[in-house]
């Protein structure tokens, strides 16, 4: 499937229409805006997001996160879909208390 990108009332973010459904993106990039809002929700501060992704600039971080503020409800479902809890349990997989994935539906301790 050809992904359609579609602009956004904000100039540094783009939705784009792939084969898994339409996400935003910082413009220019393949940094889904969920990756910034999930480094915002955890504490770490614009700077810090800009030494994780240098290429990015001051402008598509703080859109990002405005972005992320304007569609909290879009980008919370999405990260909820990336949890890796809800991705393993998707491919019949676990993760036991030291973090090893397993096959099967074995109870976390």
């Amino acid at each position: 499937m050809k992904e359609r990108v579609k602009v956004t009332e904000h100039p540094h973010v783009v939705q784009v229409e792939g084969k898994y459904g339409r996400r935003a993106f910082v413009k220019g990039t393949r940094i889904p805006v969920s990756l910034v809002a999930f480094f915002f929700k955890t504490g770490s501060t614009p700077d810090e997001i800009l030494l994780f992704y240098p290429h990015l600039t001051a402008a598509q971080v703080y859109d990002a996160i405005s972005y992320y503020l304007d569609h909290q409800r879009e980008i919370e479902e999405e990260l909820q879909e990336n949890e890796i809890k809800r991705v393993l349990k998707g491919l019949g997989l676990t993760m036991d208390e030291d973090g090893r994935i397993r096959e099967g539906s074995e109870s976390e301790a």
